[in-house]
């Protein structure tokens, strides 16, 4: 069980890493709007365009209730110096090296980020308690699962990636500091996230721009392939609703038992969709047909992926519905208002 939501953040101190990636920066956005005072981190560096970065950054530095500290979350002695300083009563850790394939190439990269990041912020909120840490993980945890769709409570003991390796252990580490050092945490295992200010390193804003240019798209696994796509907007929508509902035990638990305020959700649409249907939702959207190139099944990658959203659903009662075309148009038309037409970005999208 949560707490009730009471829509307290008004004046709230909250930590965001990552704030310069795709989902931080929506998620700052979100909570400053709710009267937060937000202070965000990030290391702003160049896995992808860092002109991104900057715009999503432009749009957030400088307001009312935004502060920004350039720091790598590895960093443990420089985190917990600005966590003591800043004395935040939630901390929402979303800084990651993003990218199942970049996981093949660069894995040290991934064991910085995503354990030692993890650990430098699990041992400043031992330092300075917060009310609740929530962190990202993701639907690579299920792996193998044959079973659909995913389940918080199905076994997770098959990873296809490094990547997907680091955020179980993310959700083992976070279970096992909620049970040592009492830090009320909850994981929230993301099913494909899209959106306007996306990462370009994502399929659907690499196949975008593809179709916008005319070249060729990369389809794998010959396109037998599904994913259940969540919207940004509904993503920060279980964010901010998540945020001052730290775990609670069940009715009946007594001090002392087994019971560890740690909690997984999954945050996905319940809607899979085959890779081909998406493909062509993307050229509704763009105006074009897509030139295809088809290719087989890519290490590290998996052929389905599709949320179990009951938990969710009981306990925060919102779950992600908007329609992949609805989505798709958003993307597309922000894209087409960021990017010049020969591909330059302008940073004129709202």
């Amino acid at each position: 069980m949560i707490g009730n939501r009471d829509g307290a953040l008004k004046q709230r101190r909250i930590l965001v890493t990552g704030a310069a990636g795709f989902i931080g920066f929506h998620t700052c956005s979100r909570l400053i709007a709710a009267g937060a005072r937000v202070l965000g981190l990030d290391d702003l560096n160049t896995y992808y365009d860092l002109t991104l970065k900057q715009a999503r950054l432009a749009r957030l530095d400088g307001g009312a209730g935004f502060a920004f500290e350039r720091c790598d979350v590895a960093d443990q002695q420089r985190v917990s110096a600005l966590m003591a300083t800043f004395k935040p009563d939630y901390v929402v850790h979303l800084a990651a090296q993003a990218g199942v394939r970049y996981s093949l190439s660069a894995p040290a990269a991934y064991t910085r980020s995503n354990v030692d990041g993890f650990l430098a912020i699990l041992e400043a909120c031992r330092a300075q308690p917060v009310q609740h840490l929530l962190y990202a993980s993701s639907s690579s945890v299920y792996g193998g699962n044959s079973k659909v769709p995913f389940c918080e409570t199905d076994a997770v003991d098959d990873p296809r990636s490094l990547y997907a390796v680091t955020k179980r252990a993310n959700e083992l580490m976070a279970h096992t500091y909620a049970r040592l050092f009492a830090i009320p945490s909850t994981g929230l295992r993301f099913f494909t996230v899209y959106g306007p200010f996306g990462r370009p390193d994502m399929a659907y804003f690499s196949f975008t721009k593809a179709i916008l240019e005319g070249r060729a798209i990369d389809v794998y696994n010959h396109g037998r392939m599904q994913r259940d796509f969540t919207y940004i907007d509904d993503v920060v929508e279980v964010l901010e609703r998540l945020v001052p509902r730290a775990p609670l035990p069940p009715a009946g638990e007594t001090t002392g038992s087994q019971w560890v305020p740690h909690r997984l959700y999954n945050v996905g649409n319940q809607t899979p969709i085959a890779l081909g249907a998406f493909i062509a939702v993307i050229e509704a959207a763009v105006g074009r047909k897509a030139v295809l190139n088809m290719l087989p099944m890519q290490p590290g990658d998996v052929p389905v992926t599709y949320a179990n959203v009951d938990r969710l659903i009981a306990d925060v009662g919102f779950s992600p519905s908007t329609p992949i075309a609805e989505g798709m148009r958003r993307f597309v038309a922000w894209y087409r208002a960021f990017y010049g037409a020969d591909g330059a970005a302008t940073g004129s999208a709202p």
